[in-house]
């Protein structure tokens, strides 16, 4: 299976072209290996006594220490070109003048121009006209004509050789300024194919990262399973979903989730499958899988998509939210009003002289009862006109702490009722910060009630850290009362549940709304020590919370 994190910067076509400068040094090297076949070849022939017409005809030992010289330097080049020492440009320019130097010896050495041999410098003006610049490659063009010419200028003097071979000196030269122009202009051509060809090719590796890149980083889960259901290739937040797995080699799906790889079966025997929300874990919203096929195969790949519901859920909290506040206007102006009026007639009956203790205690009972009313009304406006949540990157540690301080100071309780505990202790969520101390004010609030009995300290405990299987900040609030039964810890979250008399059943539900506004978990887990706990599962801090 596939994960990979695309941290590398993209760099510019021209970065990557000049990469394939170490191109350019191939044709020198040609160059060498030509130059040693032809001065190898030369000795062995003189050496063994194979030398033909009209080889070493003029000057056999001018002509065995030419090639001499020229193996030598043949040697000494290759050496250079391995080490890239000195500079391209120089060993170009270095490399063909003495090849025309050692050329022209061999040319003098063998009777002159009508030898044919100065034809051997066309191989190295064209390995040196290239990559060369085109003035560069006529000068080198210019030399090797120039040193033919001297040569039969000397030797017409010096040896007394046929006029008639100044033409043919003449006409060696026109071949070499032919192959410079040609050769440049082949090489230049080449140069500019081979860029273009090199930008294109960053252009497209660099579009291939970016996608890549932007496919890590989507907030949408994406998975490539094949024909075998063996996860290929997963993005960062699919891998996140789906517990984080072991990255070696390819995975089946279902030994990653077997609720998603049913669901697979189910849509590829029926396109019009309804995917249902699978639940990874008590602690994480559910994830909503789409499928999308691979190709024209219907027993090919498919392209899996999973959809965090708690991003759904918060819109969905936020549509909800909006028909509450029209809801609550209402109950404000039916219930308020014939609610006040009842108040207030128990406060007048309470106070006639004309009652006994049982009428005064059922004056009591409705006067309790009023403020229980008003208590939720004033509640649910209070859901219902809360501003948009705005989250925010907060550090846990220095959060709790405050906060901790504060709720103490404001229940006039030690401080050392509240402990904080972290681990790692550089925690960071993304919340908004009023609703956060919101939802611990409420869940302190509960356990310190709850665990009014305990003699021990401290009497709440707030405990954070990163879970194990999906690698997302948490943190409990655990108190040391009688906890929640199994039966109404799955009715707890319910709006005006309660098994307090006087109780509203509103807190916890408040809560578990503004958890989720914030793409947040509310869960209630027993204590292992006795007691209560209830956990805050967040959303992973990197990922930007609309």
């Amino acid at each position: 299976m596939q994960r990979t994190d695309t941290a590398q910067t993209l760099l510019p076509a021209s970065t990557q072209v000049s990469r394939t400068r170490g191109d350019a040094w191939k044709p020198l090297w040609f160059l060498c290996l030509y130059r040693l076949g032809v001065s190898g070849l030369f000795i062995t022939l003189f050496v063994t006594d194979r030398l033909f017409a009209p080889l070493a005809s003029r000057s056999p030992a001018l002509f065995l220490a030419a090639c001499f010289a020229y193996l030598l330097f043949g040697i000494t080049s290759m050496l250079a070109l391995r080490i890239r020492r000195p500079e391209f440009s120089f060993q170009v320019v270095v490399n063909v003048l003495v090849d025309i130097v050692a050329v022209t010896l061999l040319v003098h050495a063998s009777g002159g121009a009508s030898s044919g041999l100065g034809m051997l410098l066309v191989v190295a003006i064209a390995a040196g006209s290239i990559d060369m610049p085109g003035r560069t490659a006529l000068m080198l063009a210019a030399v090797a004509s120039i040193a033919m010419l001297l040569e039969q200028v000397f030797a017409h003097y010096a040896v007394g050789s046929s006029t008639g071979e100044y033409a043919q000196a003449g006409l060696v030269g026109l071949t070499f300024f032919t192959t410079a122009v040609l050769a440049n202009v082949l090489g230049k051509r080449t140069r500019e194919s081979e860029a273009l060809a090199q930008r294109r090719g960053v252009d497209l590796a660099n579009m291939a990262q970016l996608t890549e890149h932007i496919i890590q980083r989507m907030q949408t889960g994406i998975a490539v399973i094949d024909e075998q259901d063996r996860v290929r290739l997963v993005n960062e937040s699919a891998w996140n979903m789906l517990g984080m797995p072991a990255m070696g080699g390819s995975q089946a799906l279902p030994m990653l989730s077997r609720e998603l790889s049913e669901q697979v079966n189910g849509w590829r025997s029926n396109p019009e499958w309804r995917s249902q929300a699978i639940p990874l874990s008590p602690d994480y919203a559910d994830v909503l899988p789409r499928f999308a096929r691979i190709g024209q195969d219907p027993g090919g790949g498919v392209l899996i998509f999973l959809e965090d519901t708690s991003a759904m859920a918060q819109r969905a909290q936020q549509l909800k939210l909006a028909s509450l506040g029209q809801l609550t206007a209402s109950i404000a102006h039916e219930v308020r009003n014939p609610l006040g009026a009842i108040s207030h007639a128990g406060q007048l009956l309470e106070e006639s002289d004309n009652l006994d203790d049982n009428d005064h205690r059922l004056t009591r009972i409705i006067n309790d009862q009023s403020q229980r009313v008003n208590a939720i009304v004033e509640n649910i406006m209070q859901l219902s006109r809360r501003d948009r949540s705005s989250p925010e990157l907060i550090g846990l540690r220095e959060f709790l702490l405050k906060f901790a301080a504060d709720f103490a100071h404001a229940k006039q309780i030690d401080a050392e009722e509240i402990a904080v505990a972290l681990d790692p202790q550089d925690v960071q969520v993304r919340f908004d910060a009023g609703q956060l101390r919101q939802i611990l004010n409420n869940l302190c609030d509960n356990g310190l009630r709850h665990g009014g009995e305990y003699m021990g300290s401290p009497k709440v405990e707030l405990r954070g850290g990163i879970t194990a299987e999906f690698r997302r900040p948490f943190l409990d609030v655990v108190d040391h009362g009688p906890g929640i039964s199994a039966a109404d810890a799955q009715r707890v979250f319910e709006p005006f549940f309660t098994t307090e008399p006087a109780g509203t059943g509103l807190g916890l539900y408040i809560s578990r709304e503004l958890a989720e506004s914030n793409q947040a978990h509310i869960n209630y887990l027993p204590a292992p020590t006795g007691g209560g706990c209830f956990r805050i599962t967040f959303q992973d801090p990197r990922k930007q919370i609309i």
